[in-house]
């Protein structure tokens, strides 16, 4: 297992930052200011930013827990601690994809993450564009407009843990089970 620290954790890793208020960071002082004008506070259980632009950072991937008034462009404050942090690359299956049905969203997670047991892996990319199809089956009902359903809230959550458990298309999942 890698650890990360000051020096290394923003060498192509993963992370999940818990927003924070603007007000709990102003007694802090943030010592690093990045060409991007993000800034850090390091201290030794983990690292503030600071920042305007958060998902993908240079060769990282950092992601802030769900908020409803993030957007980009406006600064945002996130802590990680150092256990945190994990290794990123575009070319392994290092994430799995985490569907909150009460809320109706969906989100992605390292495989090294504490609540990883074994759900179907992929690479960035792959995880990236099933989101996209996750979100609209979600989402929306265009779906199933030429399907037999009958429960159509069963079929999406059918549909979707198929998504989520395979490799297989779209096209080939509704063939699957909707004939």
């Amino acid at each position: 297992m890698k650890y990360y620290n000051r020096s290394n954790f923003h060498k192509h890793t993963f992370c999940i930052f818990k927003q924070i208020p603007v007000e709990e960071t102003a007694g802090l002082i943030f010592t690093y200011k990045s060409k991007s004008s993000s800034e850090y506070c390091f201290t030794d259980q983990g690292v503030y930013r600071r920042s305007s632009h958060w998902g993908r950072a240079a060769n990282c991937r950092w992601i802030l827990t769900e908020t409803t008034d993030y957007k980009n462009q406006n600064v945002v404050c996130g802590f990680a601690h150092w256990t945190d942090f994990y290794p990123n690359n575009e070319t392994d299956a290092l994430f799995f994809i985490v569907v909150d049905w009460t809320e109706k969203k969906v989100s992605y997670q390292h495989k090294g993450a504490p609540n990883f047991n074994g759900q179907f892996l992929r690479t960035a990319s792959e995880t990236a564009k099933r989101i996209k199809e996750i979100k609209s089956i979600l989402q929306q009902d265009d779906w199933a407009k030429y399907l037999d359903v009958e429960d159509i809230e069963k079929s999406r959550v059918l549909f979707i843990e198929q998504l989520l458990n395979s490799a297989n298309s779209l096209v080939l999942v509704k063939k699957n089970l909707f004939q």
